[in-house]
C-alpha cells in the first residue's frame, strides 16, 4: 500500500467538508426537484477518483473512472432499496431503508464486478438503467418540505462530515481493490446519502422520496464528468481533467434544467 503524504489528507479532508458545505448552501433555496438533480452532481465522485488518481496512479484512476460508468447502475440499485424498504418515518425507517438499499447495492455491484466494460458499455448500460428507474418512480409523488432543518449548519456539518468519512473510505478501499471495484465505490451516492438521511429523519419518508424520484435524471451530470476524465486524465493530467470533468458536468446540467423548463412550459 502506498504511503499517502499528511498533506493530500487535509486536502481531501478540507474540499470534501467544502463542497458538501457549498452545494447545500445553494440547495437551501431549491426545491425537491432541484435538490434531487443537484444530488448527482459530481461532488463524492471526483473527490474519488482524483484522490485515487493522486494516490494511487492517474492510469488506475482511469480504469477505474470506466467501471464508475457502470457503477451507477448500482447506486440507483441503492436508492431504489432505499425506497422499498425504508416507508417508516424516523430511525425505524432509515435503518430499514439503508439495509434495503446497502443490500441492493452489494448485489448489483457484485454483478457490475464480473464485467469488463469500456465506456461505451457502461454508459449505454447506466443510462438504460436511467430510463427504468425513471419509468418506476414516475409515479411517487413531489412533496415540498421546509429545507431550514434540513440544511441547519448542524445537518449541514452532520453531512458534511459523514460524506467526508465515505470519502476516506472509498479512497483507502481503492489501494486493496481491482480497478473494477474501485470503480464502482467511486460510484457510491457519497453526498446524496448523507442528505436522503437527514431529510427523512426531520420530515418522514415522502420528502426523501420525492429526491429519489429525481435523482436518476441528476445522474447525467455525474456521468457526463466520468466520461470525460476518464478521457482527460491520461492526456490532460488530473488536476485539467477534473476542471474539463466539472465543466462538462455543469454544461449539462444546465442544458437538462431548460430543455426541463421548455418542456414544462409546452405541456401547459
Amino acid at each position: 500500500m502506498i504511503e499517502v503524504p499528511l498533506t493530500w489528507q487535509l486536502a481531501k479532508l478540507g474540499l470534501s467538508i467544502g463542497m458538501v458545505l457549498g452545494l447545500g448552501a445553494i440547495a437551501v433555496r431549491a426545491s425537491p426537484r432541484m435538490a434531487g438533480l443537484l444530488a448527482g452532481y459530481p461532488l463524492g465522485t471526483a473527490l474519488a477518483l482524483f484522490f485515487i488518481g493522486l494516490e494511487i496512479s492517474p492510469l488506475f484512476a482511469t480504469q477505474s473512472a470506466v467501471h464508475t460508468l457502470a457503477g451507477f447502475t448500482a447506486t440507483m440499485a441503492l436508492v431504489a432499496g432505499y425506497l422499498v424498504a425504508g416507508r417508516q418515518p424516523g430511525f425505524k425507517g432509515i435503518a430499514g431503508g439503508l439495509a434495503g438499499g446497502f443490500i441492493a447495492w452489494f448485489a448489483v455491484s457484485t454483478v457490475l464486478a464480473q464485467f469488463n466494460f469500456t465506456r461505451l458499455s457502461g454508459t449505454l448500460l447506466t443510462l438504460c438503467a436511467i430510463a427504468v428507474f425513471s419509468l418506476l418512480f414516475r409515479s411517487i409523488p413531489d412533496v415540498k418540505s421546509p429545507a431550514s432543518r434540513a440544511f441547519s449548519l448542524p445537518a449541514l456539518a452532520a453531512r458534511a462530515c459523514l460524506a467526508t468519512a465515505i470519502v476516506f473510505v472509498i479512497t483507502w478501499l481503492a489501494h486493496w481493490l481491482p480497478p473494477a471495484w474501485a470503480g464502482t465505490l467511486a460510484a457510491f451516492p457519497v453526498t446524496m446519502l448523507p442528505f436522503l438521511l437527514i431529510l427523512h429523519l426531520n420530515y418522514g419518508f415522502a420528502p426523501a422520496a420525492t429526491v429519489i424520484k429525481h435523482y436518476p435524471m441528476g445522474l447525467g451530470s455525474l456521468l457526463s464528468y466520468t466520461l470525460c476524465v476518464s478521457l482527460t486524465y491520461s492526456t490532460l493530467g488530473l488536476f485539467w481533467g477534473t476542471l474539463a470533468g466539472f465543466a462538462t458536468a455543469t454544461l449539462w446540467l444546465l442544458g437538462w434544467m431548460q430543455f426541463s423548463a421548455w418542456y414544462q412550459r409546452r405541456a401547459t
